[in-house]
């Protein structure tokens, strides 16, 4: 069962919405985050980011910064204005990207649901990362972007979302990048309806936001310690989630660079890498799961392992990244766990593999590999089994808006 809750939203004036949102804090690196916010002082950037405002070389784990994030924060709330919502409400938040949409309900969702895994997780996470984020929600008593969540669709619940999105939209705006986000908040005679729907979902599971919905869960412990009158019904044991429908998503790859060829000439490389892999002429992208991409040297090279990948016993061992891993970066490039290696990089796939060329002619990195997407079913399973997928195995288009709806804590 699947728990969803109406809650009360900090959100700007429709005015404003297209000014404040921001793309979401761990898409960006400090420099990027300057750049998109220059010029815009009601930028969200500002908050999930502060330290743009700050020196170059500032620790961005420092007391300062959180500092910063907070006065900003409360700033923001003054200049945009931002508003609280007089009474809890659930939302549909849609996105369009081209001739693709995808809509979700914007709720909050169980703490405890996420702690027993009825909200599903395929990746792990860093302590760094959710020690930041945790910090940050503590130091604004705030979540202020969503987790992105997914479930096996229904037809009532397909239903109820048309015929709820058939209204004026509180907010609707093209961002910078061509996304078109647009919100609807729901009137309080839908909600318990929509309860009722979502009662019925058996799992939800977590696309993207490993790290926020950590951070929501060690938030939620640390105020529950320091609160003796905990009943379970505050807002800190609830986080924001927007819940979409797996058959509106799609899932781009996320490719791999690698530095070094681990002190291998190219023809030692190449030869190791041909025991266990099919070496061809090949193109940018693999034509079907169960090829890779190779590109080295200049020229495009097209892996195909020489195990059938579907004699794996698991669902996580026939990913292309995982056969990827256990069959040349860690054999022959030495790369035993890509979570911790500096030696490897990722490149969402929404950067194309022009971005792969860039890099590897410019001596940035010796080989890139690009792949083939892992499909919403197979993320599903791997949830299912209570597996972990590999590190960046999913980057998933096109992407939520922080600052337009916050969840106060």
């Amino acid at each position: 069962m699947a728990t969803i809750r109406p809650f009360r939203a900090l959100r700007p004036l429709p005015e404003s919405a297209a000014i404040v949102a921001s793309v979401p804090y761990d898409v960006v690196n400090t420099a990027e985050a300057r750049a998109l916010a220059e010029g815009n002082p009601l930028s969200f950037l500002r908050v999930s980011r502060p330290e743009l405002e700050l020196p170059d070389g500032t620790d961005i784990y420092s007391d300062e910064v959180y500092a910063r994030a907070k006065s900003n924060f409360e700033s923001l709330r003054d200049q945009a204005p931002l508003i609280v919502e007089e009474e809890p409400a659930l939302y549909l938040y849609r996105l369009r990207m081209g001739e693709r949409t995808q809509t979700g309900l914007v709720t909050c969702c169980s703490v405890e649901e996420y702690d027993n895994d009825t909200i599903r997780k395929h990746e792990r996470t860093r302590k760094d990362k959710e020690d930041d984020r945790t910090r940050h929600i503590t130091t604004l008593r705030a979540q202020t972007g969503p987790v992105f969540l997914t479930y096996r669709g229904t037809a009532v619940i397909d239903s109820l979302v048309a015929e709820l999105a058939d209204q004026e939209p509180l907010f609707d705006f093209t961002a910078p990048d061509g996304i078109v986000h647009t919100v609807w908040k729901l009137p309080a005679t839908a909600n318990t309806t929509m309860i009722e729907a979502f009662a019925k979902v058996p799992a939800l599971y977590i696309a993207d936001g490993h790290h926020r919905g950590k951070s929501a869960s060690r938030a939620c412990e640390e105020l529950r310690a320091a609160n003796a009158s905990h009943t379970g019904d505050e807002e800190y044991a609830f986080f924001q989630c927007v819940v979409f429908p797996a058959d509106q998503l799609a899932i781009y790859p996320y490719h791999r660079v690698v530095k070094d060829l681990a002190g291998l000439s190219l023809e030692a490389f190449l030869e190791r890498v041909s025991s266990a892999f099919d070496i061809a002429p090949g193109t940018p992208s693999p034509s079907d799961r169960g090829e890779i991409s190779m590109y080295l040297a200049g020229v495009w090279h097209r892996l195909t392992p020489r195990i059938d990948p579907h004699s794996r016993p698991r669902v996580i061992d026939r990913l292309d990244v995982s056969v990827l891993q256990d069959f040349l970066l860690s054999p022959v490039l030495g790369i035993e766990d890509p979570r911790t290696d500096k030696r490897i990089d990722f490149v969402g796939g929404i950067r194309g593999t022009g971005e792969l060329e860039k890099l590897v002619n410019q001596g940035s990195a010796a080989v890139a590999f690009s792949m083939h997407p892992v499909t919403v079913d197979e993320l599903m399973q791997i949830s299912d089994a209570g597996e972990i997928m590999p590190p960046k195995s999913t980057w998933f288009e096109p992407k939520l808006r922080d600052g337009l709806l916050s969840h106060l804590i």
